[in-house]
């Protein structure tokens, strides 16, 4: 029986996680390209080409960690052997160096592989403790919602506390770099103790066993289909996200005014991409609890559908909001609207993950739990990865302007409303295609359960 203590403490590790890739998806754009000094070309590349890559490291990653063996269990140890190399790593990413444009590109490309390849060190091992830490199908669920609701809570104080810090290490005298580096500082810290938290609170329960070779392990992984489905929908459910995300920054700067403030008649509240982050993110996490009572009725891929449905259409909505007083609060309803769907799926995927694992072990007799989970990783990466290219090439084609105090031009203004509204709406559409196809319902789930009851070992 799970304890409420692993369930939080399980969550702490996504909130670790998530705080750094938030900063990552949303900031490090615009860093790249109005801080560090690169080019939209050159920033667009770099993240294309370096989370290619990373993505492709996350099923070795998976390999390693099914064939791990210490007292502490096969995935867990990770996170205490990884958590300060990932905090020190993520401080180098937001360093700028004082060097030339060609060295300051090899820093780049050299920072952002190394802080990816430790994210895979560390958090492949930690998705693939949900299929250890529970034989139950729903509990899962329950733990992927904890896991869920403590990585949007983490990513909700990053992103509220990140425009503050910097600017506040600003006003201290430093420089705009200086600035984010400290503020980066900051934040490495929490994360690096709420990695220490998770190990501590959490336990691995099921025993399983890896496929004797990697080539069983690959071949089992190759014909499972509902795992090619899930892949395209995980990519496309982060690529929606990230587009969003990390146009924000730039929406704001050069759409929305800089004078914009909600009214909330004895009070004004500053509008800024930051607000508007961190808002998204609080109602991830209604979401996230929303996640559990509709899939146990619906079921996971009816649930899961239905909010892209929902995205699909708020989305397109958003396009055709005023840039006015009345505007800015409907955007923000907007954002609520859009993140309590999106905060509905993302449980969903983990748990999902988990299903395909038991899937393949009870079809081919073995548990090749890391290296399934890693996909997760990997197609999250890969979204993550066109996102990142796809804005700055999007941006540089709509004419956009980088250049500190440039004025855009309505080309390049258009451009961001698109990157908010039709673009991630139409990812939602291929999404719900591919999703319709899953199939691993809830009918199906319950008969593979309770198989695999029948055959694996529980450990007290």
């Amino acid at each position: 029986m799970a304890t409420l203590k692993e369930k939080v403490g399980y969550g702490f590790g996504d909130m670790s996680s998530s705080m750094f890739w938030k900063i990552f998806s949303y900031y490090l754009p615009f860093f790249y390209s109005n801080i560090f000094g690169l080019s939209l070309a050159d920033a667009g590349l770099l993240m294309l080409v370096t989370r290619i890559w990373d993505a492709l490291s996350d099923p070795m990653m998976g390999v390693i960690a099914d064939r791990t063996h210490t007292r502490w269990g096969k995935y867990r140890p990770y996170l205490l052997w990884i958590a300060a190399p990932f905090a020190v790593a993520g401080i180098l990413l937001f360093t700028t160096p004082d060097m030339e444009e060609t060295g300051k590109l090899i820093w780049a490309y050299t920072t952002y592989i190394l802080m990816m390849t430790v994210y895979t060190a560390i958090n492949v091992p930690y998705g693939a403790m949900l299929g250890v830490m529970t034989d139950d199908s729903n509990t899962k669920t329950v733990f992927s919602s904890y896991r869920m609701f403590f990585a949007y809570g983490g990513s909700f104080i990053a992103l509220g506390a990140w425009e503050p810090l910097c600017n506040w290490f600003k006003s201290m005298g430093h420089n705009n770099p200086e600035s984010w580096q400290y503020a980066m500082i900051v934040i490495a810290i929490f994360c690096f103790s709420g990695f220490l938290l998770c190990f501590s609170m959490t336990c691995e329960h099921v025993k399983s066993a890896a496929a004797e070779s990697i080539g069983k392990d690959i071949k089992s992984l190759v014909c499972n289909v509902p795992w090619w489905i899930l892949n395209g929908a995980a990519l496309l459910s982060n690529l929606f996200s990230t587009v969003r995300g990390a146009t924000a920054a730039y929406f704001f700067k050069d759409y929305i005014s800089e004078n914009a403030f909600l009214d909330f008649g004895v009070f004004h509240i500053l509008l800024y991409a930051g607000l508007f982050l961190m808002v998204g993110e609080v109602c991830n996490m209604i979401g996230v609890a929303l996640a559990v009572p509709l899939s146990l009725r619906l079921g996971k891929k009816s649930t899961y559908i239905l909010s892209l449905v929902c995205l699909a259409i708020f989305s397109v909505l958003f396009f055709f909001v005023p840039n006015d007083s009345l505007g800015w609060w409907l955007m923000m309803i907007f954002q609520i609207l859009i993140s309590v769907c999106t905060g509905i799926v993302s449980p969903l995927i983990w748990s999902m993950y988990a299903d395909v694992a038991d899937y393949a072990e009870q079809k081919d007799g073995s548990s090749s739990t890391g290296l399934i989970f890693s996909s997760g990783s990997m197609a999250q990466k890969f979204g993550g990865a066109f996102a990142g290219w796809a804005v700055m090439a999007l941006l540089a084609c709509f004419g956009y302007n980088t250049a500190e105090n440039a004025v855009q031009t309505p080309e390049a203004l258009d451009g961001l409303r698109y990157l908010m509204s039709f673009i991630p709406a139409m990812i939602a559409v291929v999404s719900i295609l591919i999703l319709l196809i899953y199939p691993l319902n809830k009918s199906r789930m319950a008969a593979i359960s309770a198989d695999l009851k029948e055959k694996r070992t529980v450990l007290d």
